[in-house]
């Protein structure tokens, strides 16, 4: 199995890899957000086909996971086209100087590579498992089908919101956004703990920590934390919004 996870990684470094090329010429390390779904997906499909393992367990899971990447991909890439480079990355360069370009290959593309590959662990343990489905795997897809759609739906309404010139500067809390600041993150946590639940019906209930270590980053790290630091420094309503929106799960409104 150790072998097999470092298949996976080396698919995940060379992509990453390619992937800062093109930051390194164009200047703008955004792109590697648009590179996070692929690099999740990608060693799904080494695994299975190294294993050579059948079934409608793998073949549910490879389908819904090439969903997920391909969509997350294609709106990445839809809503940075013709902008700037995200702010995020934008300070790092300012902070780093003349020497970012190098630095971003370990500090963001290396770092978000090792993130992938522990993410993906659920994909490596249904591509190792065996049994035929169940409930369990029913659940799953659910799960991980309802996360697709929530996640989807959420994006179109803030993107939607966005597009409107009367908006600038404002606070969207309308759709999905009225019941939870970030409805987008919340879809991510659904749809891999529904992977999670598709390896734990392979026997794989040692992938927890790929989807823990993901809820983590969405609560702690690059999701919330990032996402919200400064912003009513920003957007003064926005502290309006904290104070009766929920954070991450969905709730009615205060």
């Amino acid at each position: 199995m150790t072998e097999l996870a470092l298949m996976g990684f080396s698919a995940i470094l060379l992509l990453m890899f390619l992937g800062w090329v093109v930051s390194f010429i164009k200047s703008d390390v955004s792109v590697v957000d648009m590179l996070w779904g692929p690099a999740c997906f990608l060693p799904g499909v080494v695994y299975a086909v190294q294993t050579d393992v059948s079934g409608l367990r793998v073949s549910l899971v490879l389908v819904l996971a090439g969903l997920w990447a391909l969509r997350l991909a294609a709106f990445v890439g839809w809503r940075n086209h013709g902008k700037p480079e995200d702010r995020r990355y934008a300070e790092m360069r300012e902070r780093n100087g003349d020497g970012w370009r190098w630095r971003a290959l370990i500090t963001v593309f290396l770092l978000q590579a090792v993130l992938a590959l522990i993410v993906s662990v659920p994909l490596l343990a249904v591509a190792t498992g065996a049994g035929n489905i169940f409930w369990l795997d029913y659940l799953a897809l659910l799960l991980v089908v309802f996360g697709l759609v929530f996640e989807t739906i959420a994006d179109l309404q803030m993107a939607a919101f966005q597009q409107r010139p009367k908006n600038a500067g404002g606070v969207m809390d309308q759709g999905l956004w009225r019941f939870s600041r970030h409805p987008n993150y919340f879809g991510e946590f659904c749809v891999w703990w529904g992977f999670y639940l598709f390896a734990l019906a392979a026997g794989g209930w040692w992938a927890v920590f790929g989807p823990a270590l993901l809820t983590f980053f969405l609560l702690k790290v690059s999701g919330i934390g990032i996402t919200e630091k400064g912003i009513t420094n920003r957007r003064p309503a926005y502290q309006a919004y904290i104070d009766k929106t929920s954070a991450f799960v969905p709730r009615f409104s205060k």
